[in-house]
């Protein structure tokens, strides 16, 4: 996520961490509510605007359920829906996640080529980025056995989430629903229905990686929304919105 934060330094402080960074995984998501605190009052800051991406969103969720008082915005980005149930291939990833990693592997990139060709549509750019963004990847490995007990304590620490009261404001960014192949879309447009005081925008010519392959427009996007002078519209329904 190197070009969002870059893309999003350039007009805001950004505060930001790896999943990873945790001592211990037995109890996640409250080592990451206990991490988040520890940034927040390590800068001194007052309530601020939090943006969870993928899994994140659902760290982000919790988080705001659990300290209203430091969260004044809240993004999530491509996040699925907190009651999700894994359908039976994601759910083998989580019982042999070493097992399966070339599966893991290979599927990964054919996730993210379609993507990556919508997105940049300009041959040399396209290249330049999947270099880059594959260089990333091996400089940062991510810890499937890591992943999967995240994923294991998923279900129990959503359920201690009040949605309905949930009041803080909320923008759902999301990509186009044929681009993205990790999360679906419908289930992050769940949080329409779940959350109070909540709207959704479309990142075009994106699927789950358009913070990364349009970090500027995402940037903007972004910005746009935790300006304090920015309105959420209460909404009973589904909106809908589309960013240029």
């Amino acid at each position: 996520m190197t070009p969002t934060i870059a893309s999003l330094s350039t007009r805001h402080r950004v505060l930001t961490f790896s999943l990873n960074a945790i001592a211990s995984d037995a109890d996640c998501f409250t080592e990451w509510d206990r991490l988040i605190d520890r940034l927040l009052d390590d800068a001194d800051a007052g309530p601020v605007a939090v943006v969870g991406v993928s899994f994140g969103g659902l760290v982000a969720l919790r988080y705001a359920s659990r300290r209203p008082e430091r969260v004044r915005r809240l993004v999530l980005v491509s996040a699925p829906a907190p009651g999700l149930v894994l359908d039976e291939r994601r759910a083998a990833y989580v019982r042999h996640p070493l097992l399966l990693a070339p599966l893991f592997a290979l599927r990964a990139v054919t996730h993210l080529l379609p993507e990556v060709a919508a997105a940049r549509p300009v041959t040399t750019d396209r290249a330049a980025f999947l270099l880059q963004y594959l260089a990333r990847v091996v400089r940062y490995p991510a810890s499937l056995p890591r992943m999967a007990s995240w994923v294991r304590a998923w279900p129990s620490a959503m359920r201690e989430i009040p949605l309905a009261s949930l009041d803080v404001p909320t923008l759902v960014i999301t990509g186009e629903p044929q681009l993205d192949r990790v999360v679906a879309v419908a289930s992050t447009l769940e949080y329409l229905d779940l959350l109070p005081n909540v709207a959704h925008v479309v990142l075009p010519r994106t699927g789950h990686l358009g913070l990364v392959t349009k970090p500027q427009a995402f940037a903007t996007l972004v910005g746009e929304f935790v300006s304090d002078d920015v309105d959420v519209p209460r909404t009973g329904g589904r909106p809908r919105g589309a960013a240029r």
